[in-house]
This record gives C-alpha cells, sequence and structure tokens, in this order.
C-alpha cells in the first residue's frame, strides 16, 4: 500500500510480508510482518530521499533521483537502502547479529514451524546472507494508494486489525 503525504513531498509505502522467521510459535502473533519505508521527491517527483525502518529504528539516505532500491533482510525482513555500508548499521543491530541469530535462535525457528510452517534454516554461509540479489518490483504488487497524512484507520482496513501501527512518517 501507498500513502502520500497530503502537503509533503514524501510517500510511504506499507509492505506485508509473510512471517519473521523467529517467534513464528508463539501464541497470538500475527502470520505476516509489515514494514515500511518512505520516498522523498522533488518538483519534477524524482525520489531525492530515502528512510527505511530498519529494527525500530529509521535509517535515511540521499537518493540520487533514479530507481529507488531497497535491500530486505532474511528472515526479519529489515529494510536497508541499496549499498548502504553494512558497518554503519546501529549496534546492535548489524547484519552480523542477525546472521548469529539465525544459528543460534534455530531453537526459536524449528518451534516456529510446529505452529506456521516456514523456513527450517537459513541454510547457507554469511556471504550469501549479506547478499541482496533478488529484485522485486513493487509496482504491481501496490494494491492501494491513498493520500492523508494519518493513514492509521486505512492500514487496518487493508492489514487488518492486528497490523504493526510503525511510524507513519520519518
Amino acid at each position: 500500500m501507498a500513502v502520500v503525504h497530503p502537503t509533503r513531498p514524501l510517500i510511504a509505502y506499507h509492505l506485508l510480508w509473510r512471517d519473521d522467521v523467529h517467534g513464528a510459535w508463539i501464541p497470538f502473533t500475527v502470520p505476516t510482518d509489515e514494514e515500511v519505508l518512505w520516498v522523498g521527491y522533488d518538483s519534477t517527483f524524482a525520489p531525492t530521499d530515502l528512510w527505511t525502518y530498519w529494527h525500530g529504528r529509521i535509517l535515511h539516505v540521499p537518493w540520487p533521483k533514479s530507481q529507488v532500491q531497497v535491500d530486505v533482510q532474511w528472515g526479519k525482513h529489515g529494510s536497508l537502502p541499496r549499498n548502504v555500508i553494512q558497518s554503519d548499521l546501529p549496534k546492535p543491530e548489524t547484519l552480523n547479529f542477525f546472521y548469529a541469530m539465525t544459528i543460534f535462535g534455530e531453537p526459536d525457528i524449528l518451534l516456529g514451524d510446529l505452529n506456521r510452517k516456514g523456513p527450517l534454516c537459513f541454510c547457507h554461509g554469511y556471504g550469501r546472507y549479506r547478499e541482496f540479489t533478488r529484485p522485486i518490483v513493487l509496482a504491481s504488487h501496490i494494491d492501494a494508494v491513498v493520500r492523508t497524512d494519518d493513514p492509521r484507520a486505512i492500514l487496518r482496513e487493508v492489514f487488518g486489525s492486528n497490523y504493526s501501527n510503525k511510524h507513519r512518517w520519518p
């Protein structure tokens, strides 16, 4: 779903992914994961800024008036601006930490599979974990576009009452 801000040159993209790999066994959790990213644009509608939601933090990079590209993390769906310097990620929310969780969190992943079927592991090495090579063009997946500064009611209608209610705007 895309939300166009009515007074600022800003579009929020609310993405609904399948379940996070961790915690799927916890009763009453919702089998989806909502993520959000924001694109700022200029008077020609060219992208100028990109903000992504990364595990409770908002990352920002200026964007060079070209097609926006975002890397999505395996299993947790954190969103990174393409080509971000991974060592600049906030501590402890680094890719190193989350890769370690695919190993040390394996019991959690296996428990989750009992409740909701999903991957049993990240069965590749660290290099592959940091590799973002499967592009998905979102334009064909956007099911609603609205213009509002407060999209909460519409998000509830589209995603259901248990949507994540993350930051509306950066």
